[in-house]
């Protein structure tokens, strides 16, 4: 297998929001060990002990899911049913593919030079990385005794089932705050905003850098009010956050909610125009953030 490191395009920026089959490289589980011959009990026992994890991909890409070239690990699983998700295919555990934790640990050890020089690493991301705590501690407690920077990329509504111990691992984490509104979080995700401050106030309690992001979809979280109340949540989080990030909607991840026969709501919502992204990050700005 061939891999390529993805280069950031539009300033690194818009394409955070792209799914993994969708950015220029996807290596899928390429190269690392299938273990379908498992017996299901086994199987599970293994994944609660974090020996073992259900994968969807892994890839290599830059300036995309936080400093430098990265190993991003995509976990399936999440308890969110967001409506602008550009990875349905991560929302059951059940869909991904087994993989050791060992297997992982080996391939991350294989590009130190790489995280090294370009100042990247590791990040966990998904579906959502909490929903395999035990697989998600091991692999970041690995990869920080090898000197590798750690990143998870989270909604935060999971927050409870980060120990003190894994979060001990975390450098960085690229926080989700997809809406400052409580009702219009329920119509985003079908679940409550409150976990999600809970996590930040934790990871500030315990001075761990935060990359706040908001997802701008016009005509569902574009409001200025409720832009407004994303920003008061991140201030509240004082300097651990070191940057907000505004991710414009597109609609890239259509063909996979139709190839998964699911009703996409948002079909006909169109990506914000540049002037009311521009006005969103001016929102923010206007907090004393440093945006892109």
């Amino acid at each position: 297998m061939t891999e390529t490191m993805t280069p950031a395009t539009q300033g690194g920026r818009d394409q955070d929001f792209l799914a993994p089959a969708a950015r220029l490289r996807g290596a899928g589980i390429g190269g690392l060990e299938e273990l379908t011959d498992i017996q299901r009990s086994e199987r599970l026992a293994r994944m609660r002990e974090g020996t073992m994890g259900s994968i969807h991909s892994w890839e290599l890409v830059t300036a995309v899911d936080g400093p430098g070239t990265r190993m991003t690990v995509f976990l399936n699983g999440c308890p969110l049913r967001c409506l602008y998700c550009h990875n349905p295919d991560t929302f059951l555990m059940k869909d991904g593919e087994p993989v050791e934790a060992d297997e992982l640990l080996r391939r991350m050890k294989r590009y130190r030079n790489v995280f090294r020089a370009s100042g990247g690493g590791i990040t966990l991301s998904g579906g959502e990385v909490l929903m395999q705590p035990a697989f998600a501690a091991r692999l970041l407690a690995g990869a920080k005794a090898m000197g590798i920077h750690t990143c998870i990329d989270t909604s935060g509504y999971l927050g409870r089932n980060a120990t003190d111990e894994m979060l001990d691992n975390v450098d960085l984490v690229l926080l989700d705050v997809k809406s400052g509104d409580e009702e219009t979080y329920k119509k985003v995700t079908g679940r409550e905003l409150a976990p999600t401050i809970a996590f930040g106030d934790r990871l500030a309690a315990k001075g761990i850098e935060i990359w706040a992001r908001f997802v701008l979809v016009p005509g569902l979280t574009d409001s200025p009010e409720n832009v407004e109340n994303v920003a008061r949540i991140i201030e509240r989080w004082g300097s651990v956050v070191s940057r907000v990030e505004v991710l414009p909607f597109h609609q890239m991840g259509t063909d996979k909610w139709d190839a998964l026969k699911l009703e996409y709501k948002l079909r006909d919502t169109r990506p914000p125009e540049p002037e009311l992204v521009e006005s969103t990050r001016a929102i923010f700005r206007s907090h004393g953030f440093t945006v892109h």
